[in-house]
């Protein structure tokens, strides 16, 4: 269910109701594109059943899915219609386009080709954990958290939060990891890594599918190679790849985790949803606090 994980504190308690938090995002209901509009960002149902909830919540867990529809015309396309235009003009007037007349024409016919473009649309979970005070994305890269981010502050009054810090970075505590072989309790490494040098080369290593406890890896961190992507496993239930920015990347249940998963009850009410939220933030529950705690704990922010 996450492939990505974002870990934000929540900086106040939360107080707010379903029916509250369901009428907000009502307000921002994601609509497809109309013919000539570019891109379209909304709430959706998270279980993905139409006119159904904004806001589910399982076992205390809240649930919630921002949809995003772009649509994008071809460069080449646009290029090539507004040479069209300027061999028009020049054709009948004897004249060539300037710079400016030239940006207007591809401004137009960008403009002109949208209605016939394609769209393409992507999904955010987020996941609110108000005992725990975590706010979690499944987000693949900072510019889109950012996206959600600001549309959970504009649906949420006094909602604040802040992205985890921990007492040691991820990219030293990695290094030392790799170093002495040594992971925090309840976790391994696996077989996958980027080493990035910090000076001005900034030479890159990646290992896949290749053993990571050799002096050539040791040797390349004692060179000043920091990491900045380490595969882990979490009690053989949680396999991940962690980031310099503490970002979970290829979020993976394993085996002994879901072959326990209950089957669906083929009723048609059940569609398997609560059970994999069940399972996912299960299992995130535990491997988020035990993951702070092997990065030397969570700094304590003022107030």
């Amino acid at each position: 269910m996450f492939k990505n994980v974002m870990v934000y504190r929540m900086v106040s308690a939360w107080t707010m109701a379903q029916a509250q938090l369901e009428e907000a995002l009502d307000k921002a209901r994601f609509e497809p594109c109309g013919a000539s509009q570019e891109k379209s960002v909304g709430w959706v149902e998270p279980r993905g059943q139409a006119h159904g909830p904004l806001v589910e919540i399982m076992g205390g867990q809240w649930l919630l899915k921002q949809a995003v529809e772009t649509k994008a015309v071809p460069a080449s396309v646009v290029k090539r219609k507004v040479q069209e235009r300027a061999d028009q003009l020049e054709a009948s007037t004897g004249r060539k386009p300037g710079k400016k007349e030239k940006r207007e024409m591809a401004e137009d016919v960008r403009h002109g080709l949208l209605p016939m473009a394609f769209t393409k649309q992507s999904g955010t979970l987020v996941w609110i954990d108000p005992q725990a005070g975590l706010l979690v994305l499944d987000a693949g890269s900072q510019a889109k958290a950012d996206e959600v981010m600001t549309a959970l502050v504009s649906a949420i009054d006094g909602l604040a939060v802040q992205l985890i810090d921990t007492q040691t970075s991820p990219a030293v505590a990695m290094a030392d990891w790799l170093s002495t072989q040594e992971a925090p309790a309840g976790f391994s490494v696996d077989r996958e890594c980027e080493l990035k040098a910090a000076d001005e080369s900034r030479a890159v290593v990646r290992y896949t599918r290749h053993a990571l406890d050799t002096d050539e890896v040791r040797q390349h961190i004692a060179l000043g190679k920091m990491p900045t992507r380490l595969a882990l496993t979490w009690n053989d239930r949680v396999s991940f790849v962690l980031t310099e920015a503490l970002q979970l990347k290829k979020v993976a249940l394993l085996d002994v985790v879901l072959e326990n998963k209950p089957q669906a009850a083929g009723d048609g009410r059940d569609d398997g949803f609560d059970t994999d939220v069940a399972l996912a933030t299960g299992e995130l529950r535990q491997l988020l606090p035990a993951l702070f705690e092997g990065l030397g704990g969570e700094v304590a922010q003022p107030g």
